[in-house]
């Protein structure tokens, strides 16, 4: 759909007066850049003598970054194709008492469907953020900036991921479901948080040195 299109087509499409690309393929968008700012600093640091010590680190990092991106390149169509998902059952008959319950049913289906790919999206990026949290410290310092963009990027778009979360949460009937689905949020949302703090502080330290 959009993974493998032009950039250009995407944000037309983000812009324009459509129901998808939305907030969660947006969100997923932005932390495959956050993954591929950290790949990049890790891609420049390896097999260099300088960083010999740390090479199986790196090609690990590598190796888990590229992971994340993949994943995250792939949530960015499959949050639009789970929204189609969502407006076709708001769009569902509703004149006779069945009809309604059956509408109500598919619904609340549908809403915890669309919640997958912003969930997946929220873990991805905190995992990048770990990742670009140790990169900092010894990756090549010629790309160190990248890293910081890597980890700020990383946090917005946990955050943006969870904000798509809960305007499906804010529906969902079900309060086990939206507890249970909160406090993983808040997991997620802490280790991205205090990585990009722990980040981009190593960051600001290089560039004042």
């Amino acid at each position: 759909m959009y993974a493998h299109g032009a950039v250009e087509k995407y944000l037309n499409d983000a812009a324009a007066k459509l129901p998808a690309p939305g907030g969660g393929s947006v969100s997923a968008l932005a932390g495959a850049l956050a993954a591929a700012m950290s790949e990049m600093s890790a891609n420049f640091t390896t097999g260099k003598k300088k960083f010999a010590d740390v090479q199986d680190r790196i090609v690990e990092m590598l190796a888990g970054l590229e992971a994340c991106r993949r994943e995250l390149v792939a949530l960015v169509d499959e949050d639009v194709e789970a929204y189609g998902e969502v407006d076709g059952a708001y769009s569902m008959p509703k004149d006779t008492r069945r009809q309604k319950v059956e509408r109500r049913e598919a619904i609340q289906n549908a809403l915890r469907t669309a919640m997958k790919a912003p969930l997946r999206v929220m873990e991805q990026c905190a995992l990048v953020a770990k990742m670009a949290d140790q990169l900092v410290e010894v990756g090549n310092p010629n790309l160190i900036t990248d890293v910081g963009v890597s980890a700020i990027l990383a946090e917005a778009a946990c955050e943006a991921a969870r904000l798509n979360v809960e305007i499906n949460l804010k529906y969902i009937h079900d309060a086990d479901v939206a507890r249970d689905t909160r406090r993983r949020m808040d997991e997620w949302s802490r280790i991205a948080r205090q990585c990009r703090e722990r980040t981009t502080r190593a960051v600001l330290r290089y560039l004042a040195a």
